[in-house]
Order: C-alpha cells, then structure tokens, then sequence
C-alpha cells in the first residue's frame, strides 16, 4: 500500500511539475478533429523507436509518461520494492483504470523476473503502449481494453538488470538473481518441498505474492529468456527427477492450449525448433512443454499462481539470446506482439457469471465453483464475479459457500471463442441481513452509551438486571484487534484489574503466538472449592472474528463493572470466568476484513481446521494434532471447567452435541443430556431477539429455520472432530457452538451493534452455570473432599466427577433425581434431590469407606507421621503438586553427557552432597564401563527398610539417551533442593531414592545426536538387546545373561523396592506390565494406574495423542497409558522380570517421539517432566504398608502378603512391607510358616499416604487342621493301648519259647549254609536299594524341569 501510494505522489508530482504541458494538452484536445489526427500521429511517431533498452530511470520515466498521456485507462502503481529500493511498476491498462468495476476479468504479464533475460521487459513496455495508442483505433485492442482488467509488470528484478550487460547470451557476467543473490523463480511456496529462503532476502517475491493473492488475476502469462518455448505447470514433482517427468495438473488440457496460443502465434516458437547456439539439438513438440517434463523447478512463480492465487500463468521463453543487443528489439517486438494479444484474449473462454444472494441479489464474494472431474476450484471477487476457463465441452458447474445450499447447473455447454454466461443465485440455510451484521440497535453507540438496547425486550424483565439508576458502563471502544493489539489490551486490563483479572497462556500456536486466555473471578488465580469454571472460547476460525471482537468488549464490560453492577458483582464473585479471545491467532493474522463467506484465514497455519481436529467418538481422526488444539485439551483436562461456548461465524444460531452421528448422515444425534443443552442453548438465543426468530439473515435464506434459534449439530450438518463433543465425552464440560452472524470478518463499523445484540445473551448464558445441583462429596471421618469421585444420575447415561478439592457441579434441568455419588474404596451414597426452576441445589455427600476396622491393629501415629500423612495430602489435593514445581525452579544448563562426563557428575553428587547421597557400581558393561546407582536419602548408607523405596532406570536403550538426562537433572535438582525446599528436604527424608541414569554405557557412545529413529546405539557391546535379557527361569535363556543385565537384576532382587520407572523413547506414552503376551494380568489396575498417575501429570502424555511419524503408531491411546504387549509383544523384558521376580511394579515412560532427538529440546522436556518425576515420589508413599510380628513383638522377616489372592510381597528385615494399590478396598493375607494366616481388608485413598497396619501372627496350634488338644490327647491313648497291645504278646511269645528249645540244635547243623543264602539276599537287598534311590533321584529332576517349562 505505501508503494502504491509512492507511486501516486511520484506521478502526482509529474504532473505539478508538468503543469503547463498538460494544460496545453487539454487545450489541444478540444481542437478541430484534423488537429486530434495530428497529434495521434505524431504521438505515435514519437513513442518508441526499439532501438535501446531502458534503464531503472528510464523505465520509470517512460511509464509514468504514459500513464500522463493516457490517464482515463492507464494508471501506474507499485506493488512493492526490490532490495536495493527499486519500484516494482505495474501499469494497469483498462478503462475506468482508477477504481474496480465488476465484469472484468484480471490478466497479467511478469517480465524480467531474471534480471539478466532482457527481453521480456522491453517487450512489455512496447505492449503497454501499443495497447494505449491503439485504444479508440483499432477494434479488437479497444475491446481488449474495455473488457479486461490488464495488469503489466515489465520488470520484477529491476536490481539484476542493472547488475546485466547486453550482449550476454549465456548470463555469465551475472544479474539473473536479486541483490541478495536470490533466484525469484526458486523463491515461492511450493507443494512438493519446503523453500528454505530467508523472507528478508526476497522481498520482490514477497511484494507479488501479496498482490496475486489480493488481485483474484484469472490469466498470467511469465516471460523469461534463455530459449524459444512456452511451459506450462507443473514447474516440479513429488521426486523432483531432474528431467523428464510430466507433471500433470488438474487441467492440463487446458494449460495445453493455453501454451499453444502463445506458440502458435510465434514464427520461431511454433516450430519446435529453437537453434539456440548452446542446446542446438534441443526441440519441443509445437513449442510446449510441460515443465518437470524439461527440468524441474521446485519454488516457481507459475505453480504458486494456480495452487494459490485463483489464475492460470504459463512461462514464456522468448529468445535464445538472455539479453541479445538492442538492435534485434524490434525482431523480437514483431515476433511476441500477436502471441501476446492472442494470449490476452483467452482469459474471456470457458463460464463467466455472478454468485448472488437469493434474497435480496447481494454478490458472494469467495464462493467456490467447482466443475465436475476437475479436482481444482477457484472462487468468487468481491462482486461475486468469477472466470472459469475451460476447453469447449459440457460441464456440470456448482457454485458452493458455507451456510448456502450448493446449486449446481448441469450440460453447461462451453463452445469455442467467448465464454458462457452462468449465473448462480443462492439459497442460505442460515440467516444475516441484508448486509449479514446485526440490525443497528437504537441507544447504543460506539462510544460509552448508558442506554439499553432497545430491541433486547428480555433485558429489563432479567431479575439480575441493575436498576435503571445505575446502568453499566458499556465498552468504548470497537475496532478489530490484531494479535499485537489484543495482547496489549488482554494486559491493559490484567495490570488494572489485579484483584479480578488474571492473564495466562495455555500453549502457543503453530507461529509460536500465545493462546492467552484471561480469567475474571474474585480469587482469579486459583480454583475456589464450591466456585464452578465457566469458559468463552473464539475465533476458533481465523477468519470468523465476531466472537474474539465479543470476548474483548466483554472483559472491558465485566471489570469496568465490577463493584458497581450487581449482575456483573454476582457473576465474577460466584464464577470463575475464563475467556480465550482467539484459539487461532495465526488464521486471524491472515484473514481479511469484510470476507463473508470465505476460507482465508480459516485454518491455522498448517492448514488444518481446528474444528476437525479432536478426536472423535464416532470417527478416526487422522490428521495430526496442531498445536492449538493439544494445548486446548491440555487446557481442559486440567480445570473443571462446567459449562462452554465456542463463538464462531457465518450463521445465527446455537448449536448444540452431537455434532456427528456413527454413520455421518445429517440428522438428529442426541446426547444423554440433550434437554440440558437445548436449556442452555435457549438461555443464549432468547437473549438475542435476531437468533431467537430462527430466521438467520431472513432476506437471505428465508427457507431456514432453526425453533428457537437452536440445533442439533449433527440434524444441521456432520461435524466430526469438532471441540463441543470432545469436552462433553472427555471432560466435565458443557459445550454448545454459537454462531453470531453471516457475516465471518464484518467491517468495524458494525462491531457495536454486535455487542449491543449479543450483550444480554453472553451474560445470561454464565449464569446457566449455576442450574441443576452441586456440592461436595467428602470423606465421613475427617470431611475432607474426595477427588474423583463419580456423580451419576439415575435415568442419564452420562457421568460427571469430582475436583481435587471434592466439589463437583451437575447440569440439570429442573425435576426430581436420584443421584449417586460413589469412589474407590468407599460405600456409594445415593440421595433424591429437587432441581428448582431458577438457581442451583446444594447436595453434599459424605462417604463412609468400606472397611473401617481392620482386624489387625492400626499402629498409633506419632504427631510426626500425622503430620507427614498431610504433607502428601496437600501435595495430591488441589494444586499442591503445582506449587511445589513452580517453587522449586533450577538453573540448569542442559546437554547430553558421554559416559566419562556422566561418571564425573554422579561423583560430583556424591562429593558435593556426602549427607544424603551414596554412589555404588552395580558392575560393568561388555566393554568395561561402571554401570553406577545414586541412592538419595538423609541416611544414604542406613538400610531402613520402613521407608518405601523407588528406582528410577535410564538408558536401557542407548539410542535413547533423554531418560539418563533427566535422572541426572532430576539428581541434581533433589541435592540442590535439600535443606532449601521444606517439600523437597522432606520427600527426601522419607523416601529412599535409587537413581540408575545409565544402563547401557556402551550403546550409549556409539548412539548421535538428532537421529530421532536410528538403532545405532541401541543394543549393548555385544548387540544384544538388554530389554530382552530379563530371564528369572534358567530353562528360558539362551546363553548367559549380559553383564549388564546381570548388574541390575541383581540390583532388583534386593528386597524392599516398593516402585520402578524406567525411561525409554520413540513414542509419548507410559505402559506398564506385561511385556510377554499374557491373557490376564494379575493386579492390572494398580499397574495401570500407577501409569496413569505419571502421564495425567504430563502437559502432553495424558492427552494419548501417540502417533509417531517414526514408530508407525497413529490414533489415539485413552489418557496416554497402554499395556505394553499392546505396543510391541517381546520376552525377557525388565519391567516383567521386576514385577515376577522383584515383586515391585515397574513402568515405562516413553518420552517423545524423536529418540535421540537435540539437546536444545532437553530444557523442554525436563519441564514437561517434571511434576511427573515429583508425583512418582508422592505416590510411592500412598498403597499399603505395615509390619508383621508375634505376639511377642518379634519381627517376621519373609512373610508373605498376598493381596487380593493374586499379588505377592514379602517383608523384610524389620518385618516391613510396602504394597502400592489401586485407590479402592482390597483384601491382605498374611502368611508365615508356623503361623495362623491373617486376613483382613484395607483401604487405599488417592490422596493420603498409606496407613501403617500391624499383623500380629499367632502360633499355629492345630496339627493337621485339627486343634492341638485332641491330637495330643488321641496320641497319648493310642500309645497307650501300643504298649498293653506289646506286652500280651510279649507273654505270650514267653510261654512258646521254653517248647521249642529242643529245635535250636538242628539250626547249628545247617548254619553255613544258612548264612551264605543271607548274605546274598543281603546284597541283593542293598542293590535294589541303591537301584531305587537312582530312579528316584532321575524322576525329581524331570519334574523339576516339568515345571520350570510350566
């Protein structure tokens, strides 16, 4: 715009300085008609004698010259600068060439966009004034020029061509780039790669692309040198091969015959044959080519015009000879004058017409039309005009724009020569009026009016309406606010209003602009137990800048009036209100004002729209997530936001879930609480008396209607992917789409009238945050809140959960309910409760947890554990953990550390912090490097196994380096925190922490920097995979373990480890056991959960966006946690091996997608986790715990704990254990050899630290299940009875004895035989002995190795 306006005082001081010449040509002008013919002549005569190249000045001169002589149908701008500050000239030749006219179609010729191909330019000055002279002379030039809109830009590299020298051919002496030593035609976006150009360096191609973009040019033709041929797109291709790949485009056909018009109108072009002295064999079939066909051309002009700019643009090459002596100009004029004119007067074939308004005949501006089989569209002017070029044939044309109902026109017969008239009118289906704003509201103006609106008949019946005594001030000032506008605005009012307004960022956009959300509340900075979230989101769409226009009046309205107002006082006092101005500050930034139906600006700079782009109940998003759209989600899983609006434009109505069905058809798509968003929905748009009608923009689309000025989303159109079912399906959050008018970026002018239509609407649609019931669910033995406690309500499919702090709030129409409030571990409470027809009811729970009275003894807490119990309950609740993170900032300098400097900074620790840190080698690698553990505790090299004990693993993969570099910071930050931090000093004093950043040193050096999905590194020394070594069983290794596997199994088989993280890469998630594939996983929900605890506490990890370009993984995980068999099956892994031979739970955190990925990344990553880190050392407190003894007080070490008949631990020394659970009630056996087994049941809290429970064992008196007494007493009567049994025999066998003496002798006759045939039964006795020992020693061994397969 300055350059144009540059132009004009240039041209303006022409003529002052030329004052008395264009007096006499006036003069002359009204002269007799022979006088007219004379000076025709003359002037003619005098024009050009194409015989010299014009220089800079010249060229200005010249043109500005002719824009003087013909002033009713030239006029000369500048659409830019070069960078030596060089005019980029555009002379516009048409009549009526000062204002735009509809009707006429925009062509335009670029030439000498290399500086060095000379021709080009001379030509287009010699074209510029043959079409002046010959305008009113000869008919086919003064129909050319009233009927089109000719734009000529003779050079648009004026700074190359003062760098050329005439008479080089080959361009060797330079000028072909800019002054920046950039080539323009290598300098455009383009679609098949990224152009790596500094925006700085080209300011000519930024200059014309601006001006392409604005213009809506229908026909461009591009003139270059260095050989005799018109190409034609595309310039490249997806392989970018060198040459010889036809690149086709959508119309090629017609680009064809465009490129044959030109040539076929030359006498060299149209041989094919262009002699140049350098390609002297090279020829092209009727002088065209495709351009990838001929060399490829990545960052080219004429690519960016059809893919971007709504035009057709060819190149023409128009001499061998880049820049031949200035006596072949003439040759080179007669040669190019046909084939220009002839080109020119293409852009009038093909379908040319008008997009009306059916109402009342506005023009659509920015409507696509869209001809079957040719996947490539263009839109409307801003008169609604379009150009469709097209071969002859029969076509089926539509012209399409949002909130319209297509119209489609079919056999639309294109003949030969002019173009076919085709008109459009369309239908809207939602409304505006005539201009799509607001009917002007009478009383309030843009200034500070104190007068309601008069059309709002609703507002003086509100019963929170201020008395008329004390109107509110309204908001002074209405403009649109670009994104530096709006951020000093946002912080005007956080700075002036402290008390209420606080301004904060939830994410930044693709461009990196922050997504400032201001939240208005008396207590704005912290959520308020009892007090309900309520949120405003805008200009979701960039281009739809009503609501962010609204958002900004309505923070100026709420804390100018706060104090003064009752409704406002009311509002901000009992609600937190948090609005977002714009989601989508990028699109906003390139929208433009007074666009009503149109798509620039829409999406965000990747070009995705943001309302497609959740994920969806019915449908696989596949698009990848932008980053507004996950700092969004970000954004409300982390505040319990009650009821939303999404404020768009190009409609008047409130929309309501859901927006999609299961089979995408357009029809109702009920929610289970439709009545409650048909409530709210009606709360806004009776407020707004022009929705309420559901005629939106009536004269428009007097066909539509909306009852009440509300919709189902789904009934009017299939949304998948929209926000509003993302907050209702995953969030506590009610959210409806409000649609402020037809027209997207309407003129400032009308912005108070849209405040004056929707003012009463914004705030009657807050207070809908206080209907149905809320309250409190809380614990009946101490009444504090219980979080994440679910509120269901009998007869409505659709649940809503507590805070951190207990309180919840529940949308309901009025009526009776039975509603229900229940949580792990406790007995759900269900009570009745009445809905009133205004206002909220309270209803608070209290529940009573399941087993109160174990059967073993409590250990009495001393006033130090109570108090400890609380700490870890401040740090669960509410914002604890939060505050703990923000106090807790380091200073750090982050890199990756070799294995050598890693070494150093572990003994580093240790020597710096001897108190609480003890450095031990666990063993070495393949190639001899230390495998080191730091234990952080405040009596490091105490055992005390009373405390809970966690490990942290890094690096088992040393490809993937990012785990060991946040041990080693999360290390350094615990020491550096110690005695400073009151939290941190406690963690450390109860917890024993056991840190192994490194376990794969040797992979670890092999592995670089930025391969974000190289496996160098990844295994040991020996290429073995350590996450696959993991082996308890013998019979399952192949081999001997790894040394390094070696070193921490035996570091996991130590007993008392309560908890395990271990880090890992290449995806953001966190999966727990198993790795094997198993069918069922014992205990699975504490597994899962402990998972859960650390990616809930990820700003991104929770959202379980996983799909990683590298891992192939795409979709969605549900709250960024998944079994890892499910990621990728595999045996022998370390979090398997910990959970069945280590009994400790082990997770893997996934860090990110890019594995190795730059150190400058590490800073972020370290914040992204480290709430995480600090919640692992919070939970690790949390579960179960106790000690086991005799009666006599004794500790039982060993004893097992078997939880919920699955799960086992066993105590140590001490008798300790330490068991981590699921929140909920579980059931704990204790056994001990020698003992009676104890059973009781426990119950584990989300929030508070696990209660210490004793298990006194008595000794077990029954002997084989029966009681000891009567074994005893059966025992002593059976022997009794053996001993009277022995001694009758014993008499009797006496009484035989004294008989059979006399037989003694005969056994003496025979005793040499008698004692050889016992001994060899003797020894046969002994060998059948010896024999059965073997058999049974072979049978234990095979069932030994029976069950170890088992």
């Amino acid at each position: 715009m300055e350059s144009h306006n540059r132009g004009i005082f240039h041209t303006t001081r022409q003529v002052r300085v030329s004052l008395f010449g264009v007096l006499f040509f006036v003069l002359v002008s009204f002269s007799v008609n022979r006088g007219e013919a004379r000076l025709d002549k003359r002037t003619t005569e005098e024009v050009e004698a194409y015989d010299r190249y014009y220089n800079y000045e010249d060229l200005t001169q010249r043109l500005k010259s002719l824009a003087l002589k013909y002033p009713q149908i030239a006029n000369l701008s500048s659409v830019g600068q070069s960078v030596m500050g060089r005019e980029l000239w555009v002379m516009r030749i048409t009549n009526n060439s000062n204002v735009d006219l509809p009707g006429k179609p925009k062509f335009k010729y670029v030439g000498n966009m290399h500086g060095d191909e000379t021709i080009s330019r001379q030509v287009l000055v010699y074209l510029v004034e043959y079409l002046l002279t010959k305008y009113g002379q000869e008919p086919r030039i003064t129909e050319l020029v009233t009927t089109t809109d000719i734009y000529i830009m003779p050079s648009m590299n004026p700074d190359g061509f003062e760098k050329s020298i005439e008479g080089d051919c080959s361009g060797d002496a330079g000028g072909r780039q800019n002054a920046k030593n950039q080539d323009l035609n290598r300098s455009f976006p383009d679609q098949f790669t990224t152009i790596q150009i500094n925006r700085e360096d080209i300011p000519e191609v930024r200059a014309v692309m601006k001006w392409i973009l604005e213009s809506k040019f229908v026909l461009s033709g591009n003139l270059h040198g260095g050989t005799v041929v018109a190409s034609y797109p595309f310039d490249d291709s997806a392989t970018h091969a060198r040459m010889g790949h036809y690149s086709r485009s959508d119309d090629d056909g017609l680009f064809r015959h465009l490129a044959l018009v030109y040539a076929q109108n030359h006498p060299v072009m149209k041989t094919g044959r262009p002699d140049c002295l350098d390609t002297p064999d090279e020829t092209f079939k009727d002088g065209i080519t495709n351009g990838a066909d001929w060399y490829d051309v990545a960052g080219g002009m004429q690519d960016y015009n059809y893919l971007q700019g709504n035009c057709l643009e060819i190149t023409m090459e128009l001499s061998c000879c880049k820049y031949p002596p200035s006596s072949q100009l003439q040759q080179e004029w007669d040669y190019n004058q046909e084939s220009l004119l002839a080109y020119m007067e293409q852009v009038h074939i093909g379908v040319r017409g008008y997009v009306t308004e059916a109402v009342n005949g506005t023009a659509l501006p920015d409507v696509s039309i869209v001809v079957t089989g040719i996947n490539h569209n263009l839109t409307t002017g801003r008169f609604g005009d379009y150009y469709r070029l097209l071969l002859p044939g029969t076509y089926n044309v539509s012209a399409i724009a949002p909130g319209y109902a297509p119209t489609t026109s079919y056999d639309v017969q294109v003949a030969d020569g002019k173009a076919t008239p085709l008109n459009f009118t369309l239908t809207p289906v939602v409304t505006a009026t005539t201009d799509g704003a607001p009917p002007p509201i009478t009383g309030l103006a843009a200034s500070n009016s104190t007068s309601p609106p008069a059309t709002v008949a609703s507002e003086t019946a509100s019963p929170l309406t201020p008395p008329e005594s004390r109107l509110p001030v309204q908001p002074g000032d209405f403009r649109h606010h670009h994104y530096s506008d709006m951020e000093l605005f946002l912080r005007k009012y956080s700075n002036e209003f402290p008390a209420i307004a606080h301004l904060y960022s939830v994410g930044k956009s693709a461009e990196d602009r922050e997504l400032y959300v201001m939240v208005i509340s008396d207590n704005p900075r912290v959520h308020e137990q009892g007090e309900p979230e309520f949120k405003y989101i805008g200009n979701m769409h960039g281009n739809e800048v009503v609501g962010r226009e609204l958002l900004l009046n309505l923070i100026e309205y709420l804390c100018r009036n706060y104090g003064s107002d009752p409704e406002v006082t009311e509002l901000v006092n009992s609600t937190r209100i948090h609005i977002m101005p714009s989601m989508n500050p990028d699109g906003y930034e390139v929208a433009r004002e007074g666009d009503v139906h149109g798509y620039r600006g829409r999406n965000n700079s990747n070009n995705f729209d943001l309302n497609r782009n959740f994920p969806d109940q019915f449908v696989v998003i596949t698009e990848p997530r932008q980053p507004e759209t996950i700092a969004v989600m970000s954004w409300l899983r982390s505040n319990p936001f009650v009821l939303s609006a999404n404020l768009h434009g190009g409609s008047l109505v409130v929309n309501y879930p859901f927006d999609n069905d299961r089979e995408g058809a357009s029809r109702y798509s009920s929610c289970p609480d439709d009545m409650v968003f048909q409530q709210v929905a009606r709360a806004y748009s009776q407020e707004n008396s022009l929705m309420h009608k559901g005629h939106p923009c009536e004269k428009m689309y007097p066909r539509e209607f909306f009852d009440d000025g509300i919709t189902n989303g789904a009934k009017w159109y299939n949304v998948p992917g929209g926000m509003q079912d993302w907050n209702y399906l995953n969030t506590n959050c009610f959210e409806v789409t409000i649609e402020l008018g037809c027209v997207k970026y309407p003129r400032a002018v009308d912005l108070p009238s849209y405040w004056a239509q929707n003012r009463r609407a914004m705030l009657q649609f807050i207070h809908q945050v206080h209907r149905g019931v809320k309250g409190t669910v809380s614990d009946s033995r101490d009444g504090s809140g219980i979080p994440n406690a679910t509120i269901s309500v009998q007869g409505i499919a659709h649940n809503v959960t507590t805070t951190l702090t207990g309180d919840y709030w529940r949308l309901l129409v009025p009526g009776s309910y039975s509603i229900t409030a229940s949580a792990r571990g406790f007995k759900p409470v269900k009570i009745v409760a009445i809905v009133p027809e205004e206002g909220v009811e309270l209803v608070d729970f209290k529940l009573t947890p399941r087993s109160q009275d174990p059967k073993g003894p409590l250990t009495t807490p001393n006033p130090s554990q109570e108090a400890f119990q609380g700490f870890i309950k401040d740090l669960s609740l509410g914002q604890g953990l939060d505050r703990l993170v923000k106090s807790t900032a380091t200073e750090s300098s982050f890199r990756y550390r070799r294995y050598q400097e890693l070494s150093e900074f572990l003994r580093g620790l240790h020597l710096n912090f001897p108190k609480i840190t003890s450095l031990r080698s666990l063993g070495q690698s393949v190639e001899f490097r230390t495998i080191r553990a730091l234990e952080i505790s405040n009596h490091p090299d105490v055992p005390e196994p009373s405390k809970p004990k966690i490990r942290f693993v890094g690096g088992i993969h040393g490809n993937s380096p990012v785990g060991t570099e946040l041990l080693l910071e999360f290390a350094f930050f615990l020491c550096i925190n110690y005695g400073k931090h009151p939290a941190i000093t406690r963690l450390i004093n109860e917890t024993r922490i056991v840190i192994l950043p490194s376990m794969n040193p040797d992979g670890r050096e092999l592995a670089k920097e930025k391969q974000c999905t190289s496996t160098v590194g990844m295994t040991n020394g020996r290429g073995k995979d350590l996450d696959t070594d993991f082996f308890g069983n013998t019979s399952q290794r192949v081999g001997e373990a790894q040394p390094e596997t070696r070193a921490v199994m035996d570091l996991i088989l130590e007993r008392g480890h309560t908890l395990s993280v271990a880090f890992d890469g290449g995806s953001l998630l966190a999966t727990y056991p198993y790795d094997k594939p198993v069918q069922s996983v014992e205990n699975e929900g504490t597994l899962k959960y402990l998972a859960n605890v650390y990616a809930s506490n990820h700003p991104k990890m929770h959202l379980g966006e996983t799909g990683c370009p590298n891992s192939g993984q795409m979709g969605s995980v549900p709250d960024g946690v998944i079994r890892a068999a499910e990621r990728q099956s595999h045996m022998g892994s370390m979090k398997d091996f910990s959970v069945d031979f280590g009994h400790c739970p082990e997770i893997t955190v996934y860090t990110g997608c890019c594995l190795f990925p730059p150190a400058e990344q590490l800073a972020t990553l370290w914040a992204e986790n480290k709430k995480s880190l600090l919640s692992m050392l919070v939970e690790v407190h949390k579960g179960v715990r106790g000690v086991v003894r005799d009666k006599s007080g004794n500790p039982i070490v060993g004893a097992m704990i078997v939880l919920n008949g699955g799960v086992k631990v066993f105590t140590s020394e001490g008798g300790y254990f330490h068991a981590l659970l699921v929140p909920g009630s579980h059931k704990l056996e204790a056994v001990a050899e020698g003992y009676q087994q104890q059973r009781q049941e426990v119950v584990v809290s989300s929030y508070e630290a696990a209660t210490s429970i004793v298990i006194e064992f008595d000794m077990d008196n029954r002997i084989f299940g029966l009681p000891r007494e009567f074994v005893v007493a059966t025992a002593a009567a059976s022997m009794t009875a053996l001993v009277v049994t022995a001694c009758i025999i014993w008499c009797v066998c006496s009484a035989k004895s004294n008989r059979q003496k006399d037989g003694f002798h005969r056994l003496r006759q025979h005793r040499d035989d008698y004692e050889d045939e016992i001994r060899l039964t003797s020894m046969g006795s002994k060998k059948s002995l010896l024999s059965n020992e073997f058999q049974d020693e072979s049978e234990s061994e095979e069932e030994t190795l029976y069950a170890n397969k088992l």
